[in-house]
Parts: C-alpha cells; structure tokens; sequence
C-alpha cells in the first residue's frame, strides 16, 4: 500500500506492479496534485550537496554509490519515459548553471572539478559562452552539465501513473488517509471512501506531508516555489533566449531556474515562500525578473503561473525512514524531486520486495522533528529576508 500520489509514490508502485506485487495507492487529491504536477520540469543530477561533502559526511564508499546514484538519476528519468513510452516533451541537451557574482563563479568551478574527477564531462563557461547559451549579458561565468534536461512534469507523473495501472496497480484518487494503524500483521489505512488492509506501507507524501505518522511533518520544511511562463516566444526570440533548449539553474541564495517548453514559452521559477499567502507578490518578481533579464522581450506577455510545494531538510538531503516494521517513508528532496523521487520510488519498491536497506539511496534514518518547529513560518520569512538582501549585494 503506497500513500501518495506523486514522483515517489508512482515510481514505487509502477515497479512493485511491473515485479508482480499487488498495490493500491491512496492519494488524497488527484495524481500529481503536489509539486510532482506543479513544478519547473528540470530534471537535474546530484543533490544539493556536492561529492566532496557527501565524502566527508558518510565516508568514501558510501559517498561513491550516493554520488552514482544521484549522479544517474536523470539517466534513470529519461530511460524510463523511453522505456514506457511516456509522451513528456523530454529534452536533454544539458543543464547550465550560472553564477552573478565572484564568489558563486568560485563554488561552480570547485562543483566542476569534483565531477571532473568522476568522470563526468562538466565544462566552465565564461561570460560570453554564458550569454550564447543562456540568451542574457547577467552572468560573469557558468557550469555546462551534459546530463540535465526536462520534461513537461505532469504529463511525466500521469504517464507514470499510466504506466503504473497497466501493470495492475490500482490507484485511488480524492481518498486521504486519515488514521494508519497496525491490526495483527497488517496495516489498516482508513479513508472517507473505505480502509485499506496491507502488510507494507510506503508514505510518499514529501512537502504535503501531514500528522498521519508522528514526527514526520515535523521533520521537514514545506516551501512553496512559484513559476510562471509566458507566450510562445516566436522564431527570432526562440533563437536568442535559450537557444539550445537548456535548463538554468541561478544559484543565488533564492534559487532561480528557468528553461524553454515544447511550444517555446519561457518557464521563469524561484522565489520560495514559507506560507500560502503573498502569491500575487511573488509571481510579479518573477515577471520582473523576465523582464529585467532578458529586455529583448519588451514588455512580455505571461500565459501562465502556478505554484507547488516542496519538501526542504536541514541537511540538504532526502530522508529515508523505516520507523516500524512494514512501513516505508521517503521525502525532503530539496528542488531535485524529478529525478531523485523516482530513483527513490525504484529503490522503495526493491526493499519492499526483500531488497536491503544497505541499496536504498540513503542511509535509513531516524525521524528527527526540528527544533521549535511550530515556529518555521516567522523564522523562515527572516531567513528568506536576509538570503534577498545577501543576493542584492552580490549581484
């Protein structure tokens, strides 16, 4: 039994399907109602720690299969949309990351070096080759990364689901589990439509996470993130912004990131929030940035905005759980949930079938609740009021 109807969940249940198991997946809104079906479509490797760090934390060998696997991930995207036939406009001429100021130049080369040394071909881009690609004079230097891409996300997330009732998984969707208990050696999920009895549980719900298992919404930080597109861009702007189709990544303390859709829109996200309010606000720095950045668009028309929520932890890292015996628990991808929320849901669904917990992507950890977490809303806000002001003085 799987609740949760995003990345996560359906990559667990299309591979538990496809092995023979039966599954039912609960999801309290309709698939991909989260970020899965609300977010920028890039689909990046690595996590937000780079491999010399992972190193110092968990040791040599530990760190190369985390490196590997996270490295591979997009790999594991692609080849899956491929493999299932999943129509989700997916492109993959690279990702480039830019930097605005010395000191970001700096951690981009150092990122670079370290997956030199791995054996992936990053490159250093300067200023001009930067402009070329990216359509903007803003940055002084940039990362190409041959393995990024994007694909259009909820398509992506209903072709998964697709996928995943054609090989005999049963999905429900508007059914939020309420009450998960243990009734002999089975699991009872209690829903408004009806219960469900399963001798395994996986929770998949990342940013929505709610009080359904104690300490888990506590452990997170939900953040909402904001993206808005604009017309199709037209053939003479097509070939100035974005010419190669790469997905940008801006890493300034409030990330920004940006890509081309199949029909030419311009998708501009960032700007997160603590709380469901000051959308409007929000949505208009983006259009702000468009504009600031690329001032060959005039006064550009936008056709879109949407918003989704995402899971950060206070180590930067996705979080693994077994907190009883038969239930499962993944999330926290911190803005890499495309491609690492399904490695994880394959990597789920392999240690519900017998698999050891020594192959899971991460280590199996504890539930940790942060400290005075009731309080994230007003600290957050300051927080993400001193990383705005910290980005204006660097730029």
């Amino acid at each position: 039994m799987i609740v949760g109807g995003g990345y996560t969940g359906l990559s667990t249940a299309l591979h538990l399907a496809e092995a023979g198991a039966s599954v039912v997946l609960l999801e309290a809104q309709a698939i991909a109602f989260g970020a899965s079906g609300r977010n920028g479509g890039q689909v990046n490797p690595g996590l937000r720690l780079d491999p010399d760090d992972l190193v110092a934390r968990f040791g040599a060998e530990r760190a190369d299969r985390i490196i590997a696997v996270s490295g591979g991930a997009p790999d594991f995207v692609f080849g899956l949309a491929k493999r299932l036939g999943i129509e989700c406009d997916a492109v993959r001429p690279g990702w480039v990351l830019v930097a605005h100021s010395p000191a970001t130049l700096a951690k981009l080369q150092r990122r670079g070096e370290q997956w030199v040394r791995r054996g992936v071909a990053m490159r250093a881009l300067d200023a001009d080759e930067t402009a070329a690609m990216v359509g903007t004079r803003r940055y002084i230097g940039g990362l190409y990364d041959p393995r990024g891409g994007s694909v259009q996300p909820l398509s992506y997330a209903r072709g998964l689901a697709q996928a995943a009732t054609r090989a005999g998984a049963r999905l429900f969707t508007h059914s939020p589990v309420t009450r998960l208990e243990k009734q002999g050696s089975d699991w009872i999920a209690t829903t408004p439509r009806g219960s469900v009895a399963a001798p395994q549980v996986v929770i998949a719900t990342n940013g929505y996470t709610d009080d359904l298992w104690p300490g888990l919404r506590q452990s997170i930080l939900p953040v909402r993130t904001f993206q808005v597109a604009t017309r199709p861009l037209g053939h003479n702007l097509e070939r100035s912004i974005l010419p190669g189709n790469h997905a940008v990544s801006d890493l300034r303390r409030l990330i920004l990131y940006f890509r081309k859709d199949a029909h030419g829109r311009l998708i501009m996200g960032g700007r997160a929030s603590s709380t469901q309010r000051g959308g409007a606000r929000l949505f208009g720095f983006l259009t702000g940035v468009v504009q600031d950045m690329f001032p060959q668009l005039g006064r550009p028309e936008f056709e879109h905005a949407w918003s989704g929520t995402v899971a950060l932890t206070p180590d930067f890292l996705p979080h693994i759980h077994e907190p009883a015996q038969g239930v499962l628990a993944a999330l926290g991808y911190n803005g890499r949930g495309v491609a690492m929320a399904s490695v994880a849901g394959k990597a789920l669904a392999d240690r519900v079938r017998g698999g050891r917990a020594e192959d899971l992507p991460l280590p199996v950890s504890d539930i940790r609740p942060i400290p005075f977490h009731g309080l994230r809303q007003p600290v957050l806000h300051l927080i993400m009021q001193y990383h705005r002001v910290m980005d204006w003085l660097g730029r």
